[in-house]
């Protein structure tokens, strides 16, 4: 089921990339690069969310990070 889930991301991910890449010009190399390092990131986050779907989001993490800060913060 996962492998299932994995192909599709790739499917989409691939038609978005055919439909927009023709859209832009020869001279949007910042542009291009953006869109495909998003898009990169983007496919990896989904499969990792596939394979590992109770992972936590990202408020987690940023409450993760700055708990000592807060508690440091209160001492005073």
């Amino acid at each position: 089921m996962n492998w299932a889930a994995i192909l599709g991301i790739t499917v989409i991910l691939i038609l978005m990339v055919l439909f927009e890449w023709p859209k832009m010009n020869k001279n949007m190399k910042k542009e291009k690069a953006a869109f495909v390092t998003i898009t990169i990131i983007g496919w990896l986050l989904a499969i990792l969310l596939v394979l590992f779907p109770d992972m936590p989001g990202p408020t987690q993490f940023v409450d993760m990070i700055y708990r000592p800060l807060g508690k440091l913060l209160e001492k005073q």
